[in-house]
C-alpha cells in the first residue's frame, strides 16, 4: 500500500513453498481486494483447509485466485512477486530434497518478464540466493528493505 497507494486491484504472485507466510496472504488478500496467484511444487502446496478459506474469500470479495505449479503462470501480470524461505526451521534435514523440488522456482528477471510493468519484489528475509537471484533482490524493484523496516514497527 505504501508503494502503490492502494491494495485493491493489485495482483500478488507467490512463488515458492506453501508455508505459513503464504497462508497469511491466502487468508487476507481477497479481503483487501487483491488477486492472488500461487505457484508451488507438487507436494509443497498450502494447507487444504486454508486453500478452501481462500477460495471462499475470493468468491465473496470478487477477486481471483490461481493455484499452479508453474512459476511463470503465477507471475503473469502480477504487480508483486513474493517468495520466502524454502527451508523453514525444523526442515533442515529436508534441504537436499527441497532444493531439488524447487528447481525452476527462483525469482529472476526472466520471471519478472511476465509480470506487470510496475512489478515489485518482496521477501520477509533472511533470503537465500536460490530463492531469488541478486539481480532482482538488489534491484530498484525490490522493496525488501522497506518491508523489513515496516516489520520492525510490528515487532
Amino acid at each position: 500500500q505504501e508503494h502503490y497507494g492502494r491494495l485493491k486491484g493489485l495482483t500478488i504472485a507467490w512463488i515458492g513453498d506453501g508455508n505459513n507466510v503464504l497462508q497469511s496472504f491466502m487468508t487476507s488478500a481477497a479481503k483487501l481486494g487483491m488477486h492472488l496467484r500461487i505457484a508451488t511444487p507438487r507436494g509443497f502446496e498450502p494447507n487444504f483447509r486454508i486453500t478452501k478459506i481462500a477460495e471462499q474469500n475470493s468468491k465473496e470479495y470478487g477477486t481471483k485466485l490461481l493455484l499452479t505449479t508453474d512459476p511463470l503462470e503465477a507471475a503473469d501480470s502480477a504487480n508483486v512477486l513474493v517468495t520466502d524461505t524454502w527451508i523453514s526451521m525444523g526442515q533442515e534435514e529436508e534441504k537436499k530434497e527441497r532444493l531439488k523440488a524447487f528447481q525452476g522456482y527462483q525469482i529472476t528477471m526472466q520471471t519478472a518478464k511476465s509480470a506487470a510493468s510496475n512489478w515489485t519484489f518482496l521477501h520477509c528475509l533472511p533470503r537465500k540466493p536460490e530463492e531469488v537471484d541478486d539481480e532482482v533482490f538488489y534491484s530498484p524493484r525490490s522493496l525488501v528493505f522497506q518491508e523489513a523496516e515496516n516489520r520492525k514497527w510490528t515487532i
